[in-house]
């Protein structure tokens, strides 16, 4: 893993507020191989869309560091940061509030490449239509506004505005979960499709581990701006090792009514802290079934559980054997 294409080491996005910290992002260690797609899971208010907009620079990180292509981009400034933006891009979760109202369809996808000089000018006209018809938008609507386009025909929009720039590695924050789900399935369709055909590198945010299942060789899962599980993708599915991950695999609704009936469903008690104020310890105790006065007290590190398998509790092996 030293050659990954990006790196984040201790990685801390905190917010001073009147009454104290926000630890969005509180110690987030990752590596991301080239060609690999991690899935990023957990509930909303986790960190999740901090730590990417954090890894882009739309966020100033508070500690660590991150390492893209070999640039420290936590330590980038002004030019140095803009030349390598364009190899990192995001998809944010609401296409219409990340379009310009003002701006049409192939001025949105024109003006990153021209501005970056990834296409020429003259050049331009004939890219656009390019990406257009690689994300599914006929070249008729090219001179139309977003307000006249449907959630999914906006969300394909960034991705071609994405996409303009040629990133390698391009972060997905909730890319479908603004979307009716008859139209989920396209845009998550098309994300494989196009990750295959410009080989990037992606992360893909969700709160729903079932979106990042197929799609992702390894999941992530976070909570409260930590990582506390990590490992291949069918592992974490199929074998998820800390109970909060465990609680997110067993809310996933099954095709099959008869197992859907017979499952037990783990239900977590009371909401997820403030991370304006966490909980000394394991940050999950206080809603977890498995916890002891010990884990009030400790802080557990992932510690591995399998191959490339990793989860934060100290409870692992109580867990494990069922108890």
């Amino acid at each position: 893993m030293s050659n990954a294409l990006l790196r984040m080491d201790a990685l801390k996005t905190h917010f001073p507020v009147r009454h104290g910290v926000v630890k969005a992002v509180d110690g987030v260690t990752l590596r991301l191989e080239a060609g690999e797609t991690l899935g990023l899971v957990g509930e909303s208010g986790c960190g999740k869309s901090t730590l990417a907009r954090t890894v882009v620079r739309l966020e100033r990180p508070t500690a660590g560091s991150i390492v893209f292509e070999g640039a420290r981009l936590d330590q980038l400034e002004g030019e140095a940061l803009r030349r390598v933006r364009p190899r990192l891009q995001m998809i944010f979760q609401d296409p219409y509030a990340s379009l310009n109202p003002r701006r049409t369809v192939f001025d949105a996808i024109a003006e990153p490449m021209v501005a970056h000089r990834i296409t020429p000018r003259r050049e331009a006209a004939a890219a656009v239509f390019a990406l257009m018809e690689q994300v599914g938008l006929a070249r008729r609507y090219a001179r139309k506004y977003p307000h006249e386009f449907s959630g999914g025909q906006r969300q394909r929009i960034a991705i071609a505005r994405a996409l303009s720039l040629r990133p390698r590695l391009l972060l997905a924050d909730e890319p479908v979960s603004a979307l009716d789900v008859s139209v989920q399935a396209q845009i998550l369709n098309l994300l494989m499709r196009l990750r295959a055909e410009y080989n990037l590198s992606m992360v893909l945010i969700s709160h729903d581990l079932a979106v990042v299942r197929h799609m992702a060789r390894r999941i992530a899962v976070m909570y409260l701006g930590k990582i506390v599980e990590i490992g291949p993708a069918d592992e974490v599915f199929h074998r998820p090792r800390h109970p909060y991950s465990r609680a997110l695999v067993s809310a996933i609704p099954l095709v099959d009514a008869d197992t859907e009936q017979r499952r037990t469903r783990i239900m977590l008690a009371g909401d997820p802290p403030s991370p304006l104020n966490p909980p000394q310890g394991c940050a999950f105790h206080p809603r977890c079934p498995y916890a002891t006065a010990e884990c009030a007290q400790t802080l557990p590190a992932l510690q591995a559980c399998g191959a490339e398998h990793k989860a934060a509790c100290i409870r692992l092996d109580a867990i494990g054997n069922g108890s």
